[in-house]
């Protein structure tokens, strides 16, 4: 099965050169590069990932666009995006110029950005977004969902996808779940996406993770599994990575071979037009 990695974060050590952002800790005490990744990701099966830069690496972008550009089959970059940057909304037009870039990143879950989703000053930026068909990733709260409802509504064309399901980071089991309804009404809008990813950081299971079949059933039922991007944000996994893999793989048998082939790579690619190869697009036995 052809497999791509919604998310995965590649950072530097910190050093007096490149320092860490304070108050931001990894979510490991090595870095993760590029090369490590990559062994990774043979060793899973994992032909493809999108790598966004970390918060803790004071949102540079550098890193994950110079192994996206080396690495071009196998490597996509979407970059943080600083909204108080000067001629921003100009930025947005030529941000997939760059070799590498799909898309990027924001963080409206941060403090500073929060009040911009909620009084509606970043209008701006979703006309711009729409205009130049930039795909944004959010990385939004559960009580945020209904914000990101109405942006989607009356942005028809913007196109969004919502990181790990709006989950909130540090919870697990019940406590995650609790407000997991509240992205469900999202799925009426044919122009948000959401990523299944990281979901193994949900709870205190082991693999099978059987506590989490329920919720990603409520997900595929709502949203369909064209709109279901799998991803497994590697560096916080408290697992394997084929063990994320196989809980979609070989643990739901409810889910057709062909939507899984979906979730796991193929509608991911095609939302980020990321040309998939044409073993993918037109396997054996297909004319």
């Amino acid at each position: 099965m052809f497999i791509a990695d919604a998310q995965a974060h590649i950072w530097a050590a910190n050093s007096p050169a490149r320092p860490w952002a304070p108050g931001r800790a990894p979510h490991r005490k090595t870095a993760l590069g590029a090369e490590e990744l990559l062994r990774l990701m043979d060793a899973a099966g994992v032909a493809r990932c999108v790598l966004i830069p970390p918060s803790w690496d004071a949102d540079r972008n550098d890193l994950v666009l110079d192994v996206a550009q080396r690495y071009p089959e196998r490597f996509a970059a979407m970059g943080r995006f600083d909204l108080d940057a000067p001629e921003a909304a100009e930025r947005v037009q030529t941000w997939c110029d760059t070799p590498g870039m799909r898309g990027f990143r924001i963080s409206f879950s941060l403090p500073r950005w929060m009040a911009a989703l909620e009084e509606q000053r970043v209008d701006w930026l979703w006309r711009a977004a729409e205009d130049a068909q930039v795909p944004i990733a959010l990385m939004v709260s559960q009580a945020q969902l209904p914000l990101v409802d109405a942006v989607a509504a009356r942005f028809t064309g913007l196109k969004l996808v919502i990181c790990h399901l709006a989950l909130p980071t540090e919870d697990k089991d019940e406590a995650a779940f609790r407000d997991f309804d509240l992205i469900l009404p999202l799925a009426k809008r044919r122009n948000v996406m959401v990523k299944v990813s990281a979901l193994p950081a949900y709870t205190s299971e082991a693999y099978p993770f059987r506590a989490l079949h329920q919720y990603i059933r409520r997900v595929y039922d709502a949203f369909g599994a064209r709109r279901m991007f799998w991803g497994s944000d590697l560096a916080r996994l408290p697992c394997g990575y084929r063990e994320a893999i196989d809980l979609f793989v070989e643990e739901l048998p409810w889910l057709p071979a062909d939507d899984k082939a979906w979730i796991m790579g193929r509608g991911l690619c095609e939302w980020l037009d990321w040309s998939l190869p044409l073993a993918v697009t037109n396997p054996p036995g297909q004319t």
